[in-house]
């Protein structure tokens, strides 16, 4: 199966470890992804409060680079890791369908540069491909290393499911938590799953956004989690990297290890820990955790 992909800025910096664990698994299961040329900022953030046409015309460039890839078929997937690229991508393509006007001029600014837009480009996140193409069942006899015991409270965040949910339920998402019970590990009935993290406010109004990502990891821990997995590289750092802020504000030490689910498929396929950036985590998965990982009673060497 071949994938464009679309990394965005983040699996290029703070989030590089969701591209290395991505891109390791990928390959075990024999999933070829090409990174998509020439590629642009998906406009996600900032950009949609100071101008909406740039922000659409950001991401619709990219649409239109994937369009040159398609080769003549009548359209091309393109992976999108990022739940803020992912979703910045599919408004793209929603506004201009759903507002003609600034459709018109969105798609008059990119041929004005030789990039034409038909809206022939399928976005597709990592877990819709993982479970919707390639299947659990290929991805369990993939397995080396059952996560037995380890329990993972799986965090969808705010941005893959809402508002618009084209792989899982918008409410009550799933596709994360058979993915870990497919690879031995036991999920934890969390209902926060894609309550907010806190996003941008971490850096804006500190005290609000540290709350609420303290929120979701006391819940988690309160729920017998032993580690919470994400797809969200924010995400991942305001859950992870603020911990210690988090102890200063609020007084209380949580230490739980906060992951991308793609480095649990790692372990559980017996692949490298540098090659999925265990290293790079702040919160490192406990020996007790690891010493889970095993084959026929036999421990992983991380």
């Amino acid at each position: 199966m071949d994938y464009l992909y679309y990394p965005g800025c983040s699996s290029k910096g703070n989030g590089i470890a969701y591209e290395e664990s991505l891109k390791a698994v990928f390959d075990a299961l024999d999933v070829r992804m090409d990174e998509l040329p020439d590629w642009n900022c998906c406009g996600a953030t900032s950009y949609m409060s100071v101008d909406e046409w740039k922000a659409v015309a950001l991401a619709a460039r990219n649409l239109g680079l994937a369009e040159r890839q398609a080769d003549g078929k009548d359209g091309v997937d393109m992976i999108a890791a990022c739940s803020a690229c992912y979703l910045g991508l599919i408004r793209a393509q929603r506004y201009i369908t759903d507002y003609p006007e600034l459709g018109k001029q969105v798609t008059a600014g990119l041929e004005a540069v030789g990039i034409s837009f038909k809206n022939r480009v399928r976005i597709r996140h990592p877990l819709d491909v993982l479970m919707n193409d390639i299947g659990t069942e290929r991805i369990a006899s993939r397995v080396k290393h059952k996560l037995a015991g380890m329990k993972v409270a799986c965090y969808y965040g705010c941005q893959i499911v809402r508002p618009y949910a084209t792989f899982d339920d918008q409410q009550s998402p799933v596709m994360m938590d058979r993915l870990m019970a497919a690879i031995g590990a036991e999920t934890v009935n969390w209902p926060l799953k894609t309550r907010c993290c806190g996003g941008s406010l971490s850096g804006t109004v500190p005290e609000t956004g540290l709350r609420l990502s303290f929120i979701l990891l006391k819940e988690a821990k309160k729920r017998g989690a032993d580690v919470v997995a994400t797809a969200c590289p924010l995400c991942q750092f305001n859950l992870e990297c603020n911990q210690g802020e988090m102890r200063r504000l609020f007084g209380e030490s949580l230490d739980l290890p906060v992951v991308y689910f793609t480095q649990l498929m790692g372990l559980a396929f017996g692949l490298p820990s540098r090659a999925l950036g265990i290293q790079r985590l702040f919160i490192p998965l406990p020996a007790h955790l690891l010493s889970r990982v095993q084959e026929g009673g036999r421990n992983v060497r991380v």
